[in-house]
Parts: structure tokens; sequence; C-alpha cells
């Protein structure tokens, strides 16, 4: 009787599991993006998404470089250099960058730590493991240094900052350095639109900057948002996925007014999907509605309180009482657009009213105020 060779059964990595289980935790993302932005305010002003975005895509390059043999290649931090170029374009200073990518290579360290711990890994496998990971988080800062340097080198950055301090006194109000208005080409008596943009691609912004430099205007980064100031608007018909929001023209001593509206505007738009360029009022009810969270919040417990977020069939009536009002409350409009019989619009519509009292033929008012809650309770989509 011929015996059969005995085939050994390969062990998992312990430390190859913790290392998975890092790169495929959304919670680490946003605990690291937290410390990072807890310990620098500077670096906060950097969008949330995209920060979250760039945070996920490093972990998951920084693991994938540990579960691959050899020291990690170039490309392996792209992101890094990416990151530290919009970090430029949007004028977040160097060091403030740094201390937010220090804070968040510490924090995955000292997670790794607790659950390596919790795991049951021998310290000395744990510390080996730790050791490869601090490396990589070593060389990743000075990818991010470096992409930062070569955007400022391409964004002409003295005469940026002098831009940039002018653009944060007439929008925010801040004490003036002295620098002349008329050295970039605005006059009291000018008419200015307000313009604030959620761009951070540096090439991107060095061609917006230039455009409304060509326009006669200035642009730069204010509080996290490429924002500016142009008698008159360039071309803005290509910035998909990216959102420009822009005023009518305003005298300068009402820019800052102009530029909060903008920036709720911009809010606005995000909410809403919108991309590309986008004047304020056409956002007007959207940015009107945004300002007031706590009225939201009222109308949607008051109204529609008999709703389950949970419940799907609560959702779809929801989205079709939506839909509803944005067809002008025509069944054959609505029904259209959501791909259904005009019969089953009516059912949803008919089922709402009885769990809620959404009327049949709504005043204007009365639209506002169910278009308002049912959009608060149904949330971003």
């Amino acid at each position: 009787m011929r015996t059969l060779p005995v085939v050994a059964r390969t062990q998992p990595d312990p430390l190859a599991a913790l290392v998975h289980g890092l790169a495929d935790d959304a919670r680490l993302v946003d605990d690291v993006v937290a410390a990072a932005r807890a310990q620098s305010p500077e670096a906060a002003r950097l969008p949330g998404t995209e920060s979250r975005r760039y945070v996920a895509a490093l972990i998951r390059a920084g693991c994938a470089t540990f579960l691959r043999p050899g020291e990690p290649a170039g490309e392996d931090f792209a992101e890094a250099a990416r990151f530290g170029a919009e970090g430029a374009a949007l004028g977040v200073p160097m060091a403030a960058l740094l201390s937010g990518v220090h804070a968040g290579r510490s924090r995955i360290l000292e997670i790794a730590i607790a659950r390596g711990r919790a795991t049951g890994l021998p310290d000395d496998v744990l510390l080996q493991g730790l050791l490869r990971l601090d490396r990589y988080g070593g060389a990743l800062e000075r990818h991010v240094l470096d992409g930062y340097r070569t955007a400022e080198r391409q964004l002409d950055s003295d005469r940026r900052a002098a831009r940039v301090r002018l653009l944060r006194h007439l929008l925010l109000g801040e004490e003036s350095d002295g620098v002349d208005p008329a050295r970039f080409g605005l006059t009291p008596g000018g008419l200015y639109h307000c313009a604030v943009s959620d761009v951070a691609d540096p090439g991107r912004v060095r061609e917006l900057e230039q455009a409304f430099a060509r326009c006669g205007g200035i642009l730069g980064p204010v509080r996290g948002r490429l924002c500016g100031l142009t008698p008159r608007l360039p071309e803005l018909t290509t910035m998909a996925p990216a959102v420009v929001v822009t005023t009518p023209p305003v005298p300068l001593e009402r820019a800052t007014e102009a530029h909060r509206l903008a920036r709720l505007a911009l809010h606005a738009a995000r909410a809403r999907g919108v991309t590309g360029p986008c004047e304020v009022t056409e956002l007007a009810g959207e940015t009107a509605l945004a300002a007031q969270p706590m009225l939201a919040g009222f109308l949607r417990h008051g109204l529609l309180a008999a709703l389950d977020p949970a419940d799907d069939f609560h959702r779809e009536l929801a989205g079709t009482a939506l839909a509803y009002l944005d067809h002008g409350q025509r069944l054959d409009l609505t029904a259209s657009a959501l791909h259904l019989h005009p019969n089953t619009v009516r059912y949803r519509l008919r089922r709402l009213r009885e769990l809620t009292g959404f009327g049949e033929r709504l005043t204007v008012l009365e639209t506002v105020r169910w278009w308002w809650a049912l959009h608060t309770w149904r949330g971003p989509v």
C-alpha cells in the first residue's frame, strides 16, 4: 500500500492579517483624519472629503507595500506627492501640512500596536512590523514635502502670497498688511464678481489663477477654498467635477458679504451634486435653506415624524414626493422622470398623505415647507 505524502498546512501570518485589517478599515481612516485635523487647524482647511480620500489611498498603498517583498517604489507614493501639491495649491503652510501628517502617522502606529497586542502578536514580531510601517511613513513624508515644493515653485509662491494676504483682507476682513489692491488691478470704485471653488488639483488651480489674472482679477486659497475677485468672469465651461460659484459684481466694500454668500452656495451646490460654473442666484433657495439647519430639523420632525429613514418603502415615498414637487406637482411629469406608471406615483403620494398629511395641491409656501422637510429627512443621496 502506497503512503500518500503529507502536505503541511500553511499557517496564516498574523502580522499580514493585522495589516490587511488596517487596509480595509473605514473607521481607521476617519480616526486618522480626525487626529491629523485636530493636530493641525491649518491642514484642516483642506476639504474633508479630499483629506479622507487621500488618507484612505495612503493607508491602502502603505499596507500593500508592507505585504509585498522589497522596498517601496516611487509609484507607491504618487498619492502622497499629490496630497502635498494640493496642500500648496490651497495655501496650507508646509509646517502645518507636515504636522497633520505626523499626527496621522502616530495615530496609525498607536492603533496598530493596540490591535497587535489584542491579537496576541509576540512583541518581537510586532516591533518588526512597526519598524517597517515607520520606514514607509518616513518615506511618505518626504514625498509629501517634494510634492509641496514642486507645486510651490510652479505657483510662483512669493507673488501668490501677496495675493492671498490681500484676498484675506478683502474677503475675511483681516487687518491689511499694506498690500495695495491697485498692485493687482483692483480699484475702490470698481465692481467685482466674487468666486469660490473647490478646485484643488495644482494644475487646474494654476490655470484658474492665470485665467482670472487675464481678466483683471485675482484668485488664491482662502480658508481651504480657491477664492477670488474679478471685474469679468473667464470662461469656466470645463470645470466639472469641481464647482465654481460666482456672485454678481459688487463693490470692494461688500466683498466680505459676497464671499460669505458664495461659500454657502458652494456648500449647497455640493450637497445637490452640481458641478461646473454656477451663479449664486441659481442656488438661491438651497443656499437660503442651508443657512437654517435648526429650522430644517424642526420641519423634519414636525412633518415627517411618522417616517423611518431605515424603511426602504418610506424612502421611496419621500423620493417620489420630492420628484412630484420638483415637477410642479404634475403626476405625468413625475411618473416620466421616475420611469413609473402614473398610478404608482398616485399610490405612493396617497400613502404618504395617510402617514404624514402631505397635501394634494400645495401653495408655494406649503411647497417650500414640504420640500425642505423631505430634503432634510432624506439627507445626501
